[in-house]
């Protein structure tokens, strides 16, 4: 009965009109009020207890760092990458726009933001030639999913923090996932393409993809430190989002110069005679491997007595001077300049970067752009923050009145198995995800069937990556698919146009939530290789 009024409530108060966050906080509160024998003070302490919860903090730096992320510098150079990889395929520039979404994602942790960077570049590359508004818009609708997908995923956070698992092992239960789902949209664009006889981009040569590769190279890097750091046991994925957010600001910057003071400003000019150049390009190649292999090996030597930092060192700079005097030797040779002269040219142009860098530094922090770029982050983590506060008080008022132990009960009871059950929750959340925001509705509904999947011996994250693929759809679905109305917000066309364009490509996606089902390896083998099973308490 008391499950009865409490989920009556929260869908009387969704129906009046009222935010989610709202509707689960107010409902909490007028239940216990008027219903529950438990303490109004439980609200205040299950509220505070959502601000201290440390797993949740990770959320506010992956949404900063995806800001800076989705300057549209970024997102260009990656799907430049993209056409450069897979554009000469029938087909190839829908393609390459799956792949941007999923590097993108791998970037930012969230749909909308994939939706926004890549389709307003996408859609109107892909109109521009022969593709229909409605394919391109559809195309974009799907593929901005696998934001939550691909990780580092903010959903996949939230359900580590309302499950107490781990959010190494989520992230890595994503990545064959991520990759299959990304791969089944990309083969349903080159069927579609084959029958329909649509365009191919011209192949360009490795020399092209080798140059979109190290034009998308810095903001790629990204995933390397993260995934890197957090299995490497360098930091956690809290302090990870903190790193990224930190990376994130500088590269946009100071590094790609896609905002702040700095925009605009090359790092050559035309003026730089040909051997500063060379030897300025060679100079960063040697000291971007020197950063690069101090990265890379810290996180996968730092537990190794014989490699110590020093020697890591000493053979990151032998290996990247050997890089940038090959380079520069090559280079110089047509310009019958000495290799020496090239370098010393070169260095002027770092001296004046240098002194770029340096006069622009509190301005690029502190700057309007900056500031904007944060005031949107904040604003998008106050709205998150705030349904999963809410969320959570939702969860822990179902908890004290033992609703969860109640329905495992009468699952069991009534003859449920992992199969069944696992078909009862795709249903639920298909359902629930057509009305609510991913993370809150997560919120709700993890508490609910975590420990009845806990007695039927479903894996916890084989449990957490069909809860996300179900968010995914939740997202294309009406009427309160998100990827819908961001879609429809970047192309002009009327929701119910994006809606009949997403449906297609939905399709695919049903079909990888039902392999993801029920084929639990897909999920669990990663996280089982490299960090071993999740022991739930």
């Amino acid at each position: 009965m008391e499950a009865l009024i409490l989920f009556g409530m929260v869908l009387t108060l969704l129906f009046i009109g009222l935010p989610v966050g709202i509707c689960l906080g107010l409902t909490s509160i007028l239940f216990i009020t008027f219903f529950s024998h438990d303490s109004l003070s439980s609200v205040a302490i299950s509220l505070f207890g959502a601000g201290q919860h440390y797993t949740l903090l990770a959320i506010p730096f992956f949404i900063l760092a995806s800001s800076f992320m989705s300057t549209g510098g970024v997102a260009k150079r990656l799907i430049n990458f993209a056409i450069a990889s897979v554009g000469h395929f029938r087909g190839g520039l829908a393609m390459a726009s799956v792949l941007a979404c999923m590097m993108f994602a791998a970037l930012s942790g969230s749909s909308p933001a994939t939706v926004v960077a890549i389709g307003t570049i996408a859609i109107a590359g892909m109109r521009q030639v022969g593709y229909s508004k409605e394919f391109a818009s559809g195309i974009i609708a799907n593929a901005g999913t696998l934001g939550i997908l691909i990780p580092p995923s903010i959903v996949m956070v939230v359900y580590a923090a309302a499950t107490d698992v781990s959010v190494g092992r989520m992230f890595l239960a994503g990545v064959i996932p991520g990759l299959m789902a990304g791969g089944m949209l990309m083969l349903a664009i080159y069927v579609v393409a084959r029958i329909k006889n649509l365009p191919a981009e011209e192949w360009k040569g490795f020399g092209n993809l080798i140059r979109g590769g190290k034009d998308a190279g810095w903001g790629l890097f990204l995933i390397v430190i993260i995934m890197g750091g957090i299995y490497g046991g360098a930091f956690t994925p809290t302090e990870a989002a903190v790193v990224a957010a930190i990376y994130s600001i500088f590269i946009a910057l100071f590094v790609y110069r896609d905002m702040g003071p700095l925009k605009g400003e090359t790092w050559t000019k035309e003026t730089d005679a040909p051997a500063a150049r060379v030897g300025f390009n060679g100079t960063v190649y040697g000291v971007s491997f020197f950063l690069v292999w101090e990265i890379m090996s810290f996180f996968a030597l730092s537990g190794s007595e014989a490699m110590t930092a020093g020697v890591r060192a000493i053979i990151g700079v032998v290996l990247g001077a050997l890089l940038a005097l090959f380079y520069v030797s090559k280079r110089g040779a047509k310009l019958e300049t000495s290799l020496v002269s090239c370098i010393a040219q070169g260095m002027p142009i770092w001296g004046r970067n240098f002194s770029l860098m340096a006069r622009g530094f509190f301005p690029a922090l502190f700057g309007e752009e900056t500031r904007k770029t944060m005031l949107d982050g904040t604003k998008t983590t106050i709205m998150l923050m705030f349904i999963i506060a809410n969320a959570l008080l939702f969860a822990h008022t179902l908890s004290a009145e033992r609703i969860p132990q109640a329905i495992t009960e009468w699952m069991l009871g009534v003859g449920f198995n992992w199969f069944t059950f696992l078909i009862a929750v795709n249903i639920l959340l298909l359902i629930g995800g057509q009305f609510m925001e991913p993370s809150g509705l997560l919120v709700i509904v993890a508490p609910v069937v975590f420990p009845i999947a806990m007695e039927l011996g479903v894996d916890p994250i084989h449990l957490g990556i069909i809860m996300v693929v179900n968010m995914e759809i939740g997202m294309i679905t009406p009427p309160i698919g998100l990827n819908l109305f961001v879609t429809s917000g970047i192309t002009g066309m009327s929701l119910a146009r994006v809606v009949k364009a997403a449906m297609p490509f939905v399709a695919v996606l049903f079909v990888f939530l039902i392999l993801v089902t029920y084929i639990p390896a897909l999920s669990t083998a990663l996280p089982y290789a490299i960090m071993g099973p999740e022991i739930v308490q």
